[in-house]
This record gives C-alpha cells, structure tokens and sequence, in this order.
C-alpha cells in the first residue's frame, strides 16, 4: 500500500459476509499498528478509506502531543 507510505501492508479477508480489509504497517520500532480496518462494498477501495489510514499513520510518525 505505497499509496498510503513506505512499509504500509494489508491484510485481505474475503468470507461469505463479504471482503474486508486491514492496513496495517509494522515497521515503526515500537510495535505493530492497525491503521484503519473496514468491509468493502466495491472493487476499488474508496477514497475515504484511504485518507483514514494516511491521516493515522502521519499522527503516528508524528509522535505523542
């Protein structure tokens, strides 16, 4: 998932409820963090979807307030 940042990956899951999605990236010293996870509803991965992930993995890198 470049689109989101270096080191972003995601976890696909596919069942008879449906196709659902983790990002996650786990190349941040202090462990693994989920950045968004969701049930898709189309082929393509809304927009919105996508900014959730990019916005918390800037807070991350970011570091505590």
């Amino acid at each position: 998932m470049s689109i989101i940042g270096v080191g972003v990956r995601e976890i696909r899951i596919r069942d008879a409820a449906g196709a659902y999605r983790i990002i996650y990236i786990a190349t941040l010293i202090d462990g693994i963090h989920v950045l968004h996870a969701f049930q898709k509803k189309t082929q393509k991965t809304p927009q919105r979807d996508l900014d959730v992930a990019i916005q918390r993995l800037r807070q991350l890198k970011r570091g505590p307030k």
